[in-house]
């Protein structure tokens, strides 16, 4: 019975750390617009794309329409590095033989392709991880049962498979590619993990992952959706800091810290910004600030152009489409894409509304941010950014109790903005708690700060 726990125990936790780290691996500026800061619709802030973005989407749109839907990959299209300028390629397009209806033949199309790009995929190279081992020390001492190390180290082989680096055409001409110039190696998640490396002890890894991250915020004041060009107007679940924690506590190493610092806080201010935040009442008066996630972007996503139209058919006003789009890209940096959670119809994808939702697992991310600066600037004797960031906690930790928590179920729930402008502040109703049960639910638990100031809460949770 015993051998059977700690079994289940480990798989549990290796899988836990798994998902985490596919999580965090898929990571690897704008222009405002005249609406109101908090607005939901269509017409907010959009961060502009490039020349080479926008002819990839016709590409991927022929593609469509000459091979049809079966195994359709409309992001292999966006993802393929030109062999040639621009311009070139651009002009070779627009020469192809089409039909009456504008259509392009197989044959033709697939000959434009193989002439003018390379293959989706050729702008990474194999890169061998410096500091990978078959079996690291102190791999995993705790796990005894023999079938079970030997499925972890099958595990922990994989990250020599995984690595790889940008190539050099992209460091050199990078305007052929969509794929962003990256100092460091990168993890891949499988054809298409962090705590993993360091259980691993490949803290180097580790690291260059990290620094890859900090790069991505100083270029673009946050942490992208992806490496990608077609990303840059959306961000994804902020992980960065706990990575950066993370390392610390095992290697004690003072200049990642360092380094790191100044970036976190430009992340932060990025989710703290006037799209991001709102303003909400809760049900004694008492006056809060909470997250909620934003794209910049409210056109089909490039990388899934070809599906986005397709769900938007039925939306008839150029408005609500551009709110929708919006509400998509929303969902996508979330990671949950898609997700009833965000529909106020669950069986009509049109009535996404992720923007009008404060998501608990957001804020509880953020409030880990908060508490993860306070400990660095700590590290580097910056007292007063200490401070800060602390009293940031705190309010947030009040905030989060206030608006999400729901006694009767034992969980914290979404909650749904009433306001789809958000003007400020709103104002909290028990009716706009959202009743549904997700995962996200129980996000609160990764914080130990709800260990000890809401015991309680917990054991009727367990319970």
């Amino acid at each position: 019975m015993e051998e059977l726990q700690v079994l289940s125990f480990t798989k549990l936790r290796l899988i836990s750390v798994a998902i985490f780290i596919f999580v965090l691996a898929t990571a690897l500026s704008t222009v405002n617009g005249s609406s109101s800061p908090c607005s939901s619709n269509g017409k907010g802030p959009v961060t502009p794309t490039i020349p080479l973005v926008s002819f990839l989407e016709r590409v991927q749109e022929a593609a469509l329409s000459t091979f049809g839907e079966s195994q359709f990959d409309p992001k292999l299209y966006v993802d393929l590095p030109l062999k040639f300028d621009l311009s070139t390629t651009v002009d070779a397009f627009d020469k192809l033989p089409r039909s009456g209806n504008g259509s392009v033949t197989v044959a033709d199309l697939k000959g434009f392709i193989g002439k003018y790009f390379e293959g989706a995929g050729d702008d990474m190279v194999y890169a061998e991880p410096v500091d990978f081992v078959p079996e690291p020390e102190g791999f995993l001492m705790k796990v005894k049962n023999p079938e079970v190390r030997a499925w972890a180290l099958e595990v922990h082989a994989l990250w020599k498979n995984l690595s790889r680096k940008v190539s050099d055409k992209v460091l050199k001409q990078p305007e052929l590619h969509t794929l962003l110039p990256l100092p460091e190696p990168v993890m891949i998640p499988g054809s298409r993990l962090k705590r993993g490396l360091l259980a691993s002890k490949m803290h180097k890894t580790a690291k260059a992952i990290v620094t890859n991250l900090i790069h991505l915020i100083e270029e673009y004041g946050h942490v992208l959706n992806g490496a990608r060009a077609y990303y840059t107007n959306r961000s994804q679940p902020p992980f960065l800091s706990a990575m950066v924690h993370q390392i610390y506590s095992r290697t004690g190493d003072t200049q990642l810290v360092k380094k790191a610092l100044p970036a976190l806080v430009k992340e932060y201010h990025f989710w703290s910004s006037e799209i991001h935040k709102v303003a909400i009442e809760d049900a004694h008066s008492c006056s809060h600030s909470l997250n909620r996630y934003y794209a910049k972007w409210n056109k089909p996503r490039p990388e899934s152009s070809t599906i986005d139209k397709q769900s938007a058919l039925k939306i008839s006003s150029t408005s609500e489409k551009q709110k929708f789009y919006r509400e998509v890209a929303s969902a996508a940096e979330s990671g949950w894409d898609f997700s009833t959670r965000w529909m106020r119809n669950h069986s009509d994808f049109t009535t996404l509304s992720t923007t009008s939702v404060l998501p608990v697992d957001l804020n509880v991310f953020i409030l880990r941010m908060e508490l993860d600066i306070a400990s660095l600037a700590k590290v580097t004797g910056d007292e007063k950014t200490a401070e800060h960031f602390l009293k940031a906690s705190q309010d947030r930790l009040t905030a989060i109790k206030s608006i999400f928590w729901n006694s009767n179920k034992g969980q914290w729930l979404d909650y749904w903005l009433s306001d789809s402008t958000c003007q400020e502040p709103q104002t909290w109703e028990a009716c706009n708690q959202n009743q549904n049960v997700y995962a996200s639910n129980f996000v609160p638990l990764w914080i130990e700060s709800f260990y000890s100031v809401d015991f309680e809460q917990i054991t009727n949770v367990d319970e």
